[in-house]
């Protein structure tokens, strides 16, 4: 098999020196039209393709962006991630993305290869529990970082979700059409993010007079939304409405109340968190606490952007409001 083609290969088939290819591929260079054909000719013929790390140690710019995430198969997730490709390889970036699945000691292993392979940043969902040694490691090496929902640094530039006041929103508007008897369904571990959200909605359920909380854990997941969902009205028959940790696990529940002979909207009312597409095409469509997780990738990936461009600005927080969107899973409460 003959071996991979270089630039010596490509100069040989065009008859030109290294340099001339060099820049006829930079685009850099006073290169006659017909020299410049012959090259870009040549290194079609060969499928030559030119070497990014190379080129990256020559100019300094290294134009890899690494995305650490938790829990991939997330739809939200994979919105984020679509907003995120879409602006960064518009600019020029090509994008790798792991998922530590919240997992402290994977995320090491991830973030090391990360260094040793050469990116020229970083977008990251911290894991539980993160040594501050990673931190440490992130600042030695200078890599611009941005985090993403989990604001662990305050010297580091942030974009997340303000979400103790959309849960409190969520909840107010469940009191308003009536209902007293409401649970907080989703997530298992007590992470930044769901601390805030269980926190707004029992600072709303306190506001309404209502009767103690209940909080019923499951996995952020539609199959274990479902199970939670049934066992949440075993437990408690009197519950009328369920604000979701998010969008999969209220697409769960409303699956559980059809399978209950209930429907959602009129016997239980059910909101979810993220809006993601899913929602709104689901029978009945899902109301929800909306962040529109593409435009908040393209958001994440625009502050990694202004970050590289500019490295010594001072850190950007930017945390998005939740907004409502009512559809036909919530209903006024039964008298």
């Amino acid at each position: 098999m003959a071996g991979k083609p270089t630039l010596g290969t490509v100069a040989k088939i065009a008859g030109v020196s290294i340099p001339t290819v060099s820049q006829v591929l930079r685009g850099t260079g006073r290169i006659s039209d017909e020299t410049r054909d012959r090259v870009l000719a040549a290194a079609k013929q060969l499928r030559y393709l030119p070497d990014s790390r190379a080129a990256a140690m020559r100019s300094g710019e290294n134009r890899e962006i690494g995305f650490v995430i938790n829990q991939l198969q997330n739809p939200f997730n994979a919105e984020v991630i679509g907003g995120v490709v879409d602006l960064l390889e518009a600019e020029g970036f090509l994008v790798s993305i792991v998922d530590t699945r919240d997992d402290a000691k994977r995320q090491s292993r991830q973030l090391e290869a990360f260094i040793r392979h050469g990116r020229g940043g970083l977008l990251w969902v911290p894991a539980m529990d993160t040594p501050d040694e990673v931190f440490e490691l992130l600042a030695a090496q200078g890599i611009p970082t941005v985090t993403f929902l989990r604001h662990v640094r305050r010297d580091l530039d942030h974009v997340g979700i303000r979400d103790a006041d959309a849960t409190h929103v969520a909840t107010r508007y469940l009191g308003e059409l009536g209902h007293r008897n409401i649970a907080y369904l989703g997530g298992t571990d007590m992470t930044m993010v769901r601390r805030e959200r269980i926190a707004g909605f029992q600072r709303a359920m306190a506001a309404l007079g209502a009767k103690p909380s209940v909080v019923w854990t499951c996995e952020d997941n539609k199959l274990a939304g479902l199970e939670a969902m049934i066992a949440l009205r075993v437990a408690h028959p009197e519950i009328t409405a369920v604000v979701c940790n998010g969008d999969m696990v209220g697409l769960g529940a409303s699956l559980a109340l059809g399978r209950m002979g209930l429907k959602p909207g009129e016997d239980v009312s059910v909101i979810g968190f993220d809006d993601i597409q899913d929602a709104a095409v689901a029978t009945p469509p899902l109301t929800t606490m909306a962040v529109h997780p593409h435009k908040l990738g393209r958001k994440l990936a625009r502050i990694l952007l202004d970050r590289i461009r500019e490295p010594d600005m001072p850190p950007i927080v930017s945390e998005v409001s939740a907004e409502l969107t009512i559809r036909s899973t919530t209903g006024p409460a039964k008298t």
